[in-house]
């Protein structure tokens, strides 16, 4: 039989194919199972595999990776178009692509009438919400809608690293227990970067003395006063992008994408940014690159760089 696996969930995509590998008694999986790289193939190759006799099975399984996207248009998708029509009925040849495919191409067309086509993108949000609420199901730990929202706030909307998460969590609430928000806030969420958000809001409210006790809060936690002036510097560059894109009229999620930060990071950050106009942003920056300068300088000591960077940005 034919299939086609494609788009850009991997997780579901590569749980999918793992349920057709595991139709092979594992003794003799690798004996009848196939891997081809789609990006060099070879017509050939494709052919010897598929029609290789099975081991002490019913069937074989050949796997090509990424051959549509990547096979050369003319004689090379010819060929394999017109093998196609020809694979044996002893083989299961599965082509596997990461990202979409032509739907109006040839083999497009002929996978999708004469073999199984499933698409794999990620789910929206109502549906991401349910599928995870079935995955901890499964593992005996209910997971109500709130929590499960708070997950993808945090982790993101990309499913392997939700399961990732979701099993984390489990594991740590026991069998039979509920997942709530607040142990996805305790195990989910980096405390320092929270306490990084609440320094940023006594900055962004002009509270002096708030702020040096955030700021001394994060000495506190042993990391040291360069680092905390880097950490400062990377978030007020995420506010002057989530300003920038958020002036645009792009939604919290698609301003993640592109920053490559957590959705809920982007929505702290749309927040705090309000407290602060552009120009603020961009002088609080250029002055962080100057302490940061004197600090490798000698100019100053690192302790008392933050504690004035602190004081200008809460006094100005």
């Amino acid at each position: 039989m034919l299939f086609l696996f494609y788009g850009s969930d991997e997780f579901r995509r590569s749980e999918a194919l793992a349920e057709l590998r595991a139709a092979f008694p594992p003794d003799v999986a690798d004996l009848n199972i196939t891997n081809l790289d789609g990006r060099k193939l070879k017509i050939e190759a494709l052919v010897a595999a598929s029609e290789a006799f099975p081991f002490l099975a019913d069937k074989r399984m050949v796997i090509v990776h990424d051959a549509l996207k990547n096979l050369k248009a003319g004689k090379d998708r010819d060929e394999l178009r017109a093998y196609l029509e020809r694979v044996p009925d002893i083989c299961d040849l599965i082509f596997v692509e990461r990202e979409d495919v032509d739907r109006r191409s040839t083999i497009f067309n002929y996978l999708k009438k004469s073999g199984e086509v499933r698409e794999f993108l990620p789910l929206p949000s109502a549906e991401l919400l349910r599928w995870l609420a079935g995955r901890a199901k499964t593992l005996g730990t209910p997971l109500n809608a709130a929590a499960a929202q708070r997950l993808v706030e945090f982790a993101g909307s990309d499913s392997r690293t939700l399961i990732n998460e979701l099993a984390k969590i489990s594991a740590y609430v026991g069998r039979g227990n509920p997942i709530t928000p607040a142990v996805i806030d305790l195990l989910v969420t980096d405390q320092q970067e929270q306490n990084l958000f609440a320094f940023i809001d006594t900055l962004g409210a002009r509270r002096l003395g708030p702020a040096l006790s955030g700021a001394r809060a994060l000495l506190a936690e042993g990391q040291a006063a360069p680092y905390v002036m880097f950490m400062l510097a990377r978030q007020v560059r995420i506010l002057l992008g989530v300003r920038e894109l958020a002036q645009q009229r792009m939604r919290p999620d698609d301003i993640a994408a592109q920053l490559g930060q957590k959705p809920f990071v982007v929505r702290k950050a749309m927040d705090q940014a309000r407290s602060f106009n552009a120009g603020e942003l961009e002088r609080l920056h250029d002055r962080l690159l100057e302490l940061d300068l004197a600090l490798k300088t000698g100019r100053i000591h690192a302790d008392t760089a933050l504690e004035l960077f602190v004081a200008e940005a809460c006094i100005s």
